[in-house]
Parts: C-alpha cells; structure tokens; sequence
C-alpha cells in the first residue's frame, strides 16, 4: 500500500510524450470565512524537494520551509478565489474556477495535469486525469497542496490582523467552536461567505438554510 507521493503519475505522462507535467490542488473549501484557493505546480525533475507529502499530514513549519524550497526549484501559479465569487457561483465551482486559473497561470503551460479529487473542472482545454487522493499519490500534487496552504495560511493570518478576535491566524476560517463564538459575539464580516449555513443564517435568522 503507497504511504508517501512518489512520481509514478509524472513518468506515466511523459511516457506518453507530456514534458509539463503540472499538479493541482485546492485549500479552502471547508472554511466560513476567506477564499478557497488553488495552486498549479511544475516540478523539476531533476530537482525535487525532499520530504513532499499530503500538506495535512506535516507540521505548519515543515509546510512552509517545503514551501519555500517548491517556490525556488518549480513552476508555481497560486490563485484565490474571492468570498464574493464563492457566493455568487458556490463553493465547488469556486474551487474548480480557482484550479482552472492556476493551471492556466502557469509559464511553460502544461500539456498534461495531475488533479486531487474525482472530478475535472470545467474549462480547462489542457489533458488532464483525476487522483482519488491525490496528494498523498502525486509528488506534484503534493508540492501543489503545500504551496496553496502556505498561501492561504498566511492571507488568513493578515485578515485575521484587520478583524481580530475570530482566531483566523489559528483556524484559517475554519468552523472552530472559537470562530463560532466569536461570530455569536462580534458578528459578520465582509469576508464571511454569506452562502454558507451558518453565515447566512445569522444574517437572516428567519429565512434558515440547512447545509
């Protein structure tokens, strides 16, 4: 049984005559409150970083030092997708929209992706397959998943400097029993996703959404 991403899916496509191979993730889908986003990364071959995994199962220091080493050795295109787009298009195709633009951010462009999840995004006019787990399967979609956490992290910790008290520098928006305190005490704000249960139905108690 496979315990760490290794380059099996890379070399694959290359055998079939891809020479930019780019993985894809996203972060960001769960939270109430910031964007979700998403990252396209390129690895070079000849220069992977050691020690790539699932970015959920390292420490938030082993993050952002392997983020910094992807930053320097690859090509990387990290995208965020707004509160006001999640609300306008829901959470699923935010995140689809948010993958496409990272992929398409990308210089080389890729001509084939490596994609976390079960389902390709719309609009991506590139081949592209999709890894059930992917960034536990996928050195480049691992790379990907490290590089969109960091990112997200630290935009959440600079939000959280504007609107202290919702502990975002610790929970990145994520529905904490912190968070939810705090929203019941200080209420919304404008990066609150107002499409989301909870939100919503502070906002407009009479008119409850369920999910």
């Amino acid at each position: 049984m496979q315990t760490k991403p290794d380059f099996t899916f890379e070399l694959s496509a290359m055998k079939g005559g891809a020479r930019h191979i780019a993985g894809l993730d996203e972060v960001g889908r769960g939270p109430l409150a910031g964007p979700v986003t998403a990252a396209a990364v390129i690895l070079n071959p000849d220069d992977i970083p050691s020690g790539l995994n699932d970015s959920k199962k390292l420490t938030d220091r082993r993050r952002r030092d392997l983020a910094e080493r992807i930053n320097a050795t690859a090509q990387v295109c990290i995208v965020h997708v707004s509160v006001a787009e999640i609300d306008k298009l829901n959470i699923l195709r935010a995140s689809h929209v948010a993958m496409v633009r990272a992929a398409k951010g990308l210089n080389p462009t890729p001509d084939h992706l490596l994609i976390d999840g079960n389902m390709l995004p719309k609009g991506l006019q590139m081949p592209a397959e999709c890894i059930v787990k992917g960034d536990a399967r996928s050195l480049s979609i691992a790379a990907a998943s490290i590089v969109a956490k960091v990112a997200r992290d630290a935009l959440m910790a600079d939000l959280a400097a504007e609107f202290p008290g919702y502990g975002w520098e610790r929970n990145a928006g994520y529905p904490t029993a912190a968070h939810r305190a705090a929203l019941k005490t200080l209420g919304v704000t404008p990066h609150h996703r107002r499409s989301f249960a909870p939100i919503h139905n502070i906002l407009y108690p009479d008119i409850n959404l369920t999910s």
